[in-house]
Formats: C-alpha cells, sequence, structure tokens
C-alpha cells in the first residue's frame, strides 16, 4: 500500500506536545459548571477508557433523574444504534436526547451530550446528529468529528485518518474498515469522508479542522480562536496523536462553552477521558474485581474482523477451553431454536464442571442483496446468541464478550441489565461492568472486549489474568 506511513517516524516528525498539562483547567471548568456528561454510545464499549462511570441500558427520564443524583462522572446511554436502520437509529437516538432534556429541566442540571461511536467512521454520523439537535430543542457553532483513539491504534494526521499495527499507519479507507456491510466508505481524508456521507450537501471545502500543529504549537489559545470562527452547524475535523493533543481541545472547548458557544461531538472512546478530566489508571487485577476463587467463565466472541478472528483462533488453541461453535446459517433458518439449545446445553454442563467456556458464531459473514438484508440477517444471528446465552443456567465466573454489538445484545437481552458500573479496563482499551442488581446474576463482571481491540494474545491473555 504505497499510502502507508511509517508508525514511530511519522509521529516523531510531529511538533512536540503541548507542555502545560490541561487537565487542572478541565476540572475546573466541569466544577464551575456542574455539568454530567451523558454518552450516547452506538454500542456498549465506550467505557473503555474511562473509570468509575454507569452505563444504562434504561435511559428513561426517571432513569436519568436517578443518575443525576449520583456522584459519577459520566452515564453511558447504551442506543446500540449501529446495529439499527437509519430511520430507527435515529428515533432511538431522539428519543435519548429528548428523556436527557426533560430530566435537565426536572432537576435543574445542565447535562453535555457527546456521542460515542465505535470505529467513530462507521455508523449514522449525520442521521444521528440531526436527530439529536432536534431532540435536544437548540441549534449548535459546529459538529466536532474526533476519531483518535490510541487503544485501537486510530490516528488522524492532516485530516486523513490511519489505522496503526505499530509498524505501519495505513489510511482508514484501506482497511477492513471500509468495506464494513453496512457502513462502508472510501474516503480516508476526513473533510472527502463528510462529503461522502452526506452525499455533497456538505463539501469537503466547508468542513473546518484543528491541526495538529494548532494543538502542539498555540495550544489552548489558538484552539479557542479556530473554535470562535465556527458557526451555523458547521462541520470541524480534529487531528490528534496523543491524549495531550485532545485533553488541550477540551480545554478550550469548555472555555467556549462557558462563552456561550455549544458544540455536538461525534468521538471515540479517547475524547471523553480527556472531556471528563481523567487521566490513565492501572489496569485492573483478578483481585481488583474480586471474582470468585472457583468456577468457569464464559466467553462469548461474535466479532468477526480480522482481528477478532486471528484472537479466537489463539483462545481455541489454549488447552482447558471448552468450545462450541453456533451455525449461522442455522440461525437463520428455521432450525435457529434447535441450535441455540445445543450450544446453550454444552455451555451449562462445561461451567458446571468448572471449566471455561467458548461460544462463537460460525465466521463465514453471510450476506444479502442490500443495506437492509444486511441488517436483517445480523438481527437474526444476534437474536440466535442472545437466545443461546440466556439458555446458559449456570453462573459463570465472570463473562467477557467480544464485539461491542454481541456485548449490547447479551448484557441488555441475555442478562436484563438496566444499570451497570464501569470499574476501569482489564486490557487497554477492554472496559470491565459490575452487573446490577436488577439482572439476571447481579455482581457479576463483563468483559466488554470490542472486536478491533487488542493483539493477536490479547483475548488468551485476559483469559489467563483472571484465571482462578
Amino acid at each position: 500500500m504505497t499510502n502507508r506511513l511509517p508508525f514511530k517516524q511519522t509521529l516523531d516528525s510531529l511538533p512536540d506536545e503541548w507542555s502545560i498539562d490541561p487537565i487542572p483547567a478541565i476540572r475546573s471548568s466541569i466544577a464551575r459548571t456542574g455539568a454530567k456528561l451523558a454518552v450516547l454510545d452506538d454500542d456498549p464499549t465506550g467505557a473503555q477508557t474511562v473509570h468509575d462511570v454507569a452505563v444504562l441500558t434504561d435511559w428513561s427520564v426517571d432513569a436519568i433523574v436517578e443518575e443525576l443524583a449520583t456522584d459519577l462522572p459520566a452515564m453511558f446511554l447504551v442506543t446500540n444504534s449501529r446495529s439499527m436502520p437509519l430511520a430507527r437509529a435515529q428515533a432511538v437516538t431522539a428519543e435519548a436526547g429528548r428523556n436527557l432534556r426533560e430530566a435537565s429541566a426536572r432537576t435543574g442540571r445542565r447535562i453535555d451530550v457527546v456521542i460515542r461511536g465505535d470505529s467513530t467512521l462507521r455508523g449514522h454520523f449525520i442521521g444521528e446528529l440531526t436527530a439529536l439537535e432536534q431532540a435536544l430543542g437548540k441549534g449548535n457553532d459546529a459538529w466536532l468529528l474526533i476519531p483518535f483513539f490510541s487503544e485501537g491504534g486510530r490516528y488522524t494526521i492532516d485530516d486523513v485518518h490511519y489505522v496503526s499495527d505499530d509498524e505501519w499507519l495505513t489510511p482508514a479507507g484501506d482497511t477492513e474498515f471500509a468495506r464494513d456491510t453496512v457502513f462502508s466508505y472510501r474516503s480516508s481524508n476526513l473533510r472527502k469522508w463528510v462529503e461522502e456521507m452526506t452525499d455533497g450537501s456538505v463539501s469537503a471545502a466547508d468542513v473546518a479542522s484543528i491541526s495538529i500543529n494548532d494543538l502542539r504549537l498555540g495550544g489552548p489559545e489558538r484552539v479557542t480562536e479556530v473554535l470562535s470562527d465556527l458557526e451555523g452547524g458547521r462541520v470541524c475535523v480534529v487531528n490528534a496523536v496523543a491524549m495531550r493533543d485532545l485533553e488541550v481541545l477540551a480545554q478550550s472547548l469548555l472555555a467556549a462553552e462557558e462563552r456561550g458557544q455549544r458544540f455536538l461531538y461525534r468521538s471515540a472512546a479517547s475524547f471523553v477521558r480527556a472531556r471528563l478530566g481523567q487521566t490513565g489508571r492501572e489496569l485492573l487485577t483478578a483481585d481488583d474485581l474480586d471474582l470468585p476463587k472457583s468456577g468457569g467463565a464464559l466467553i462469548v466472541v461474535g466479532s468477526h474482523v480480522a482481528r477478532t478472528n486471528g484472537q479466537l483462533d489463539e483462545l481455541l488453541r489454549r488447552p482447558g477451553i471448552a468450545s462450541v461453535e453456533i451455525d449461522v446459517a442455522e440461525l437463520v433458518s428455521d432450525a435457529g431454536t434447535r441450535e441455540t439449545a445445543r450450544v446453550a446445553g454444552f455451555a451449562s454442563g462445561q461451567l458446571r464442571k468448572g471449566r471455561d467456556v467458548a461460544i462463537y458464531t460460525s465466521r463465514t459473514v453471510l450476506t444479502g442483496i442490500n443495506v437492509a438484508e444486511n441488517l436483517a440477517i445480523g438481527e437474526r444471528i444476534a437474536s440466535g446468541v442472545v437466545e443461546a446465552v440466556r439458555g446458559v443456567e449456570q453462573r459463570p465466573r465472570y463473562v467477557i464478550v467480544k464485539g461491542g454489538t454481541t456485548a449490547s445484545n447479551v448484557a441488555t437481552r441475555s442478562f436484563g441489565v438496566a444499570r451497570a458500573v464501569g470499574r476501569g479496563q482489564v486490557a487497554p482499551g477492554v472496559p470491565v461492568w459490575d452487573l446490577g442488581p436488577e439482572s439476571r446474576f447481579p455482581g457479576l463482571k463483563l468483559v466488554v472486549f470490542p472486536g478491533n481491540v487488542g493483539d493477536p494474545d490479547a483475548l488468551v491473555e485476559v483469559v489467563v489474568k483472571l484465571s482462578a
């Protein structure tokens, strides 16, 4: 690929990071406004950079009002919109926006809103932001697109978004993610990507940009100048290759909001950490999670991106792992109920013996003739996985779910989770939830493992780390 850049050499060639720590200014601004951050999460992996946050799968007005009374700094509203057709995704996003607006009015508490998107470029970009803006009932000076995510190897330089393997930076449009069966795209340059996603209604020339030089040479003062020129709901892309870049951005945004500007955000998980003024934290251990001393773990793998496939291969090679494949062709046929019962029975039996057991979907990707059929096939498969996990009767020692949409479905539909607490990360970019008392297994630790995170050994390393 001739457009690839050498990873280390490219990052080393950039100006030094801004030297003054923005975190104190971010925290001071949050304390002055008393604002709580609400993150509309299009799958449940968004808490992968933060700690001690609420995760709500029930985000009714009453549930949000209750959450505003807690001392947790943010709430993630799991909309799971990436798995939905556009019209349904817009309806769900609008409902979440209206509920946030009403809860804020009831309590007098300011709520700031971010849409966090898995992979950021794969999702209902314009549709969701438009629906949210209308539901919140106020215009915005700009929509900011912030896809930097170091744990997933996502970097933006000169407006081009790259995916890194720690050796090379590959333009995102040249990767498997751009060939998504539902959210495909061609453009790696984010300005051109916006034009592509809006079918030309927003031209690349009209998209603003905050550059690496703005963030690193000009710092908050320069970024504030760029922000002050934004108006009328203009789209602005953000370049970033390090957390300090996003912290400078967050400091400037909070200052601009205190002066009366308003923004909507479409971001990856890293921006949420900067926006909350949180810093890095030690990875969680088995002792931190207070896991039972015995019993088997349940590992559910639904994602089928190449990175997940490699991690699954490594897991299945590990001695002591019992495994059962769900035949996705069976799930979309009339034999789906028989297939889920077979898988659930096997997993329950292995867990009763104290063995770790992996349930995984067959790796063949079934496709239809158009996007609507692909979404429908995905929903049939997702429902089958839900039924298989729901049929597991034995409480696991802990659960790992690989794949964001799979994790959302398992949490809400298999385990009945309405509220969980994001404790932190067990591996970079891999959050752990404490399930609430309303769930089928209260207090169970659920490891939400994104499909596109980690090296080939990452899944095995988490299993070994949490082993009894």
